[in-house]
């Protein structure tokens, strides 16, 4: 079983999508350890798609079910827009269930953010 994940980033205070975030993906085991996975950067839509996730070569890839967490550096992003940032990463958990497709957006502004689990 394996299963594919996307993101996308709005900027909601410039109305726009967020690109040029770095993004990380790490597996956590049952007692906390996590485990680098994958990095990822937004492209100009904002967006993280299956196909631009650069796996690690030495972990298994895919995406079994688990707990995962998915990572943001806001900071950099902030930073280049000459903005404080309250958040300056944004650290979402959540869990692998089955084999389908997961899309984890993220709503962002500079001292909020939302997300949920998308389509």
């Amino acid at each position: 079983m394996s299963a594919t994940l996307s993101s996308h980033i709005l900027d909601t205070h410039l109305g726009k999508p967020a690109a040029d975030i770095a993004v990380t993906l790490h597996r956590v085991t049952d007692s906390g350890e996590a485990t680098l996975l994958a990095k990822g950067t937004t492209n100009n839509d904002g967006r993280v798609t299956p196909d631009s996730w650069q796996f690690d070569a030495a972990v298994d890839s895919s995406l079994s079910t688990g707990r995962y967490t998915i990572t943001f550096d806001t900071q950099s992003y902030f930073d280049a827009q000459k903005l404080t940032a309250f958040y300056p990463q944004v650290v979402i958990d959540f869990v692998v269930s089955d084999a389908s497709h997961y899309h984890i957006p993220l709503l962002l502004s500079a001292h909020g953010y939302g997300t949920y689990r998308g389509s």
